[in-house]
């Protein structure tokens, strides 16, 4: 596996100004739109996953990155906790059901990677299960690969202090407060704990054909623009090898 990512490792001071950021916006997302004749033409299936920390910008990243695509050409997942049902089956069984088909962009806010994540934390899976899902996680993604599906992973990292003051943020606006639950508390109070599972997956899950990107988060401004670019090049060069092939 390539070096994985690791979260001491990120540059949090990177920032861009309100001027630099529209300018450099609105030609990202224009060169996201150019790329939608060749996923059709081509039948290119498309996984882009977004993690991050509670508050992280995942939510506003993901909206500006989608905002002037042909929305028949996406579906966004917002994952939530397992139905009874879906917890009949194996953790992975309700994400085959979203995987999209050719020429589609399938965007999870929230993954599989919960599994790793706060099922680990909270108890939700054994010591046992979280463990086996590492390899369960890399050969559900590799199957994918070799069927010639193109995944980026991203995960969107803030400090804890940053964490602190958004959340203060959102308590205090009656338009976002909805956003913030007694359980991202929870989560806050337990963030040594997510820092090292994070580092965890990073590690165990960064592959050559699905790796992760790790975006410095605390400018929102510069995780935007970072993340489309990232989504645009990663989309262009898989299309290239298509075209070679």
């Amino acid at each position: 596996m390539p070096k994985a990512p690791q979260l001491d490792d990120v540059d949090l001071s990177l920032k861009l100004d309100k001027q630099k950021y529209e300018d450099q916006v609105l030609e990202a997302q224009k060169s996201f739109v150019a790329l939608r004749d060749d996923i059709i033409d081509l039948r290119v299936p498309i996984i882009l996953v977004f993690e991050g920390w509670d508050a992280g910008g995942k939510g506003g990243t993901i909206r500006r990155l989608v905002e002037y695509m042909d929305n028949r050409l996406l579906t966004i997942h917002a994952v939530a906790a397992p139905t009874p049902e879906e917890l009949d089956h194996h953790y992975l069984w309700r994400f085959w059901k979203m995987i999209p088909h050719r020429g589609h962009i399938s965007l999870f806010d929230r993954s599989w990677y919960g599994r790793v994540l706060v099922e680990r934390i909270e108890g939700f899976a054994k010591k046992s299960e979280w463990q086996r899902a590492y390899g369960e996680i890399n050969q559900f993604e590799e199957q994918l690969c070799h069927d010639g599906y193109l995944i980026q992973k991203f995960f969107l990292h803030i400090s804890h202090e940053e964490q602190g003051k958004r959340f203060d943020a959102r308590k205090d606006d009656p338009l976002k407060s909805w956003k913030l639950t007694d359980e991202d508390y929870r989560n806050r109070d337990k963030h040594d704990d997510y820092k090292n599972a994070i580092n965890d997956m990073l590690e165990k899950t960064h592959t050559e054909h699905a790796p992760w990107n790790v975006i410095p988060g605390n400018n929102k401004r510069y995780a935007r623009v970072e993340t489309i670019k990232r989504v645009v090049d990663s989309i262009k060069s898989h299309i290239k090898k298509i075209k070679k092939s």
